[in-house]
């Protein structure tokens, strides 16, 4: 059966292996932190109360997913980012990662152009790259896109006759740095775009995990009504990765279009079931306990990296999330470290995977600090250290 496989599929996975002593990749979060009587609590509540609907796809309800679950969404966008959304505009969907390629095969054909953050979500571009689409990278700083370099990149490509598809950006807790752009950034960046005639696809999976200063309003909010802007979220981060529930938001005649290609026969109900039934009474007070560990685990990671790598390696101080991005001096490839960091037990996110330009990516890597506890965190970044001096002395 191997030989009658496509040839031009990514290469094979190898077999699965366990997770080694000091894992410092994916998006996982923290384990202790999992409200996991509160969401049974829901669920046998919420089957209870609608098991016999499961007999039908989507419940027997809008393919959009489960109208509870939806009117949570329009209020916590609401309350928490200022933005108002109604539930005709919301599709719940199978994590963010289906609503990546549900908002690709939408919007993009091969030979495209998309404008990507200098740094940003690896597994966007690793999608982009298979559907044959190239990208253009825009300048951060510590406060995130650098607008003059925006405009830059949107009058380069004008002059060249290229108008990109999309602006791909995750403005709030940006991956992997995890800046928050400022509001005056914000509406210059949405002042360029419309200038240009170009959609936004704003990924905000990190937003309710903001610990310093306030949450800015949402670039699809500030887009005042033009429906420029198509908005993901994410319950993987502020609840559970395995959960599975994304969501996007968008006018409605967007929404239809994307059920069209929506072929999954709906979103896993009994996730949407307990999530409806958990997050209205429960949300608020789980983040707020969830941004106090993640903060704690945050400040032992960037202390041990102080403590174990050289002054000249720099470590970002993010404003939420659960990475932190290193740089290194010119001429270190980070990709270098990873077998013998393999080796002590140690896997983490080479910078090259997560750069538009590989080259500019290859001195910096990500490390996640969502899952380990403070001892592993100090223990592993020590011992990555030690990998990293071994290989410069």
């Amino acid at each position: 059966m191997a030989a009658a496989l496509r040839d031009d599929l990514p290469e094979a996975g190898g077999p699965w292996a366990p997770t080694p002593p000091y894992s410092f990749v994916g998006g996982h979060n923290d384990g202790d932190s999992i409200p996991v009587a509160g969401l049974a609590e829901a669920a046998i509540s919420a089957l209870r109360r609608e098991g016999p609907a499961l007999a039908s796809y989507n419940l027997g309800g809008s393919p959009q997913g489960y109208e509870p679950l939806r009117r949570f969404v329009c209020d916590k966008l609401g309350a928490r980012a200022s933005t108002p959304v109604d539930p005709d505009e919301v599709l719940i969907t199978s994590g963010s990662l289906q609503a990546l390629d549900l908002v690709n095969e939408a919007f993009l054909r091969p030979g495209d152009t998309v404008i990507v953050e200098q740094a940003t979500y690896g597994g966007a571009l690793t999608r982009l790259d298979r559907l044959g689409v190239s990208w253009v990278g825009v300048e951060l700083d510590d406060d995130g896109i650098v607008p003059d370099d925006l405009d830059r990149v949107l009058t380069g490509l004008a002059a060249d006759g290229v108008r990109p598809r999309f602006l791909y950006t995750i403005p709030t807790v940006q991956n992997p740095t995890g800046s928050v752009l400022p509001l005056e950034r914000r509406r210059r960046i949405l002042d360029l775009v419309r200038a240009h005639g170009v959609p936004v696809f704003e990924d905000d999976c990190y937003a309710d995990l903001v610990w310093r200063g306030q949450r800015p309003p949402t670039l699809r909010s500030l887009d005042d009504g033009r429906g420029q802007v198509v908005y993901c979220g994410s319950f993987s981060k502020s609840i559970a990765p395995s959960l599975r529930v994304g969501y996007l938001v968008a006018d409605p005649p967007v929404i239809r279009q994307l059920l069209a290609i929506k072929t999954d026969a709906g979103t896993g109900a009994l996730e949407q079931l307990a999530l409806a039934d958990y997050a209205p009474t429960s949300f608020e007070h789980h983040v707020d306990q969830l941004m106090g560990s993640l903060q704690v685990k945050c400040a032992a990671m960037r202390a041990a990296v102080a403590a174990h790598f050289p002054d000249d390696v720099h470590v970002t101080d993010p404003a939420g999330g659960i990475y932190v991005w290193l740089t290194f001096p010119e001429g270190v490839d980070t990709s270098a470290l990873v077998e013998p960091a393999a080796e002590a037990g140690i896997e983490f996110n080479p910078g090259a995977g997560w750069s538009a330009d590989p080259q500019w990516g290859r001195r910096r890597l990500r490390l996640c600090f969502g899952h380990p506890d403070v001892a592993t965190i100090e223990a592993g970044v020590a011992r990555l250290g030690e990998v990293y001096r071994a290989s410069i002395a």
